[in-house]
């Protein structure tokens, strides 16, 4: 008996909380172990995620001096223009005997630079002349007779109406005589027209006529004649025009010193001034002309030439800079047009609004002449989500 009651007490279960390895303790130990990892993770990713608008930034340049001088408060872009320059023509209508031009020859005022076939002209002109003779030779005759008919008309030996008749005749070969060599002076200028000559001196840039050619004063139509047989440029004549935005045209007055830059030399520097400002707009583009003159000539300045001017204060051509040249920031970071706008500052997780003085326009980038130091940064993208104190995250 005592042996099959050992054996049934090692059989029995024991419900008592120690000897429940496999019961319900662990498992609710695994669900709070998982929730709380979930609730980490949960944390770690609301904490540790983007937050506020999504921005880029950009840091505020220093405008380089190569962009705009010490004391530059507009820059504006244009071409080269002579202000002195002529598509040379001939008077009359004829045809191209000889050439005398070629592009980039330096010519003076009145020299050759083509001829007309003139041999209906020197035709002409040998007639004025023996038109001349023939008057001169008349009137020769007919002038003594007349004399010696007036002094017999005051002796009363001829009649009034012969004395009329010699008068008549007189006057008509007088008037002949005048007639002829007012032909022949015609004849003779016909015959110079037939030389052409240069108007003024300065450069040939373009030889628009060949010999055999027929050149008119007017064109004919359908391509068959020419209406000019070069263009002469004046090269001290040269200056810059640029079209200046309307919204900036207060900064920009006449005799205000200025330098150009030409696209073809970029790192060369040219002292300017400016010469006038055209008193009327562009309605289309919203500009105003502006004429700027070089200081110095040089022979590397041709027309036509992209140029790039920035009008300088007055007084920083005394070699003194009367402003900053400011900081350049992308154009997407600034909002608003004309002489001011706005910024966002980044600082930290929140942006600043900042008013700023706006310069020129460069390309993509916008000139901020005050409001702004360089090392700035300014948030780049849409604006129009951010104010003042917006929370941000940076991409």
């Amino acid at each position: 008996m005592n042996d099959k009651s050992s054996l049934l007490n090692q059989l029995r279960i024991d419900r008592g909380g120690d000897s429940e390895p496999g019961g319900r303790g662990p498992l609710w130990a695994g669900i709070a172990a998982v929730v709380v990892m979930a609730a980490a993770v949960g944390g770690w990713l609301i904490f540790s995620g983007p937050s506020g608008v999504s921005i880029h930034v950009a840091i505020a340049a220093a405008a380089a001096s190569g962009t705009r001088g010490a004391g530059s408060l507009l820059d504006a872009s244009g071409y080269v223009v002579a202000r002195r320059a002529a598509t040379v023509s001939s008077k009359i209508t004829g045809k191209v005997s000889e050439v005398l031009i070629e592009e980039g020859q330096h010519v003076e005022n009145g020299q050759v630079i083509a001829r007309l076939d003139d041999s209906n002209a020197r035709a002409a002109l040998d007639q004025a002349k023996a038109n001349l003779a023939s008057a001169e030779a008349a009137y020769a005759n007919v002038k003594p007779v007349h004399k010696r008919n007036i002094e017999l008309a005051a002796h009363g030996w001829i009649s009034e109406t012969a004395l009329d008749q010699s008068k008549g005749s007189y006057q008509a070969a007088e008037t002949g005589l005048a007639v002829a060599r007012a032909g022949l002076v015609a004849a003779q200028r016909n015959l110079d027209d037939t030389t052409i000559r240069a108007p003024f001196t300065g450069v040939v840039t373009v030889k628009a006529a060949q010999p055999g050619e027929i050149v008119s004063p007017i064109s004919a139509g359908g391509g068959f004649t020419r209406t000019g047989i070069g263009t002469i440029v004046d090269m001290d004549s040269l200056e810059v025009e640029v079209d200046v935005s309307e919204s900036f045209i207060s900064r920009v007055h006449s005799e205000q010193p200025a330098t150009i830059k030409l696209n073809a030399y970029p790192d060369w520097q040219i002292p300017a001034e400016v010469i006038t400002v055209i008193p009327t707009a562009d309605r289309a583009k919203a500009t105003v002309k502006v004429r700027i003159a070089f200081k110095e000539k040089d022979a590397r300045v041709v027309p036509e030439m992209g140029a790039r001017v920035s009008f300088l204060n007055d007084t920083a051509s005394g070699g003194q800079s009367a402003a900053s040249p400011g900081v350049v920031v992308p154009a997407e970071a600034v909002q608003g047009k004309g002489d001011t706008g706005v910024v966002y500052l980044v600082r930290g997780d929140k942006v600043e609004r900042r008013a700023v003085r706006l310069g020129a326009s460069t390309g993509d980038g916008q000139t901020i002449l005050a409001g702004l130091v360089a090392g700035d940064r300014v948030a780049v993208g849409d604006l129009t989500q951010l104010s003042d104190g917006t929370r941000v995250h940076v991409e």
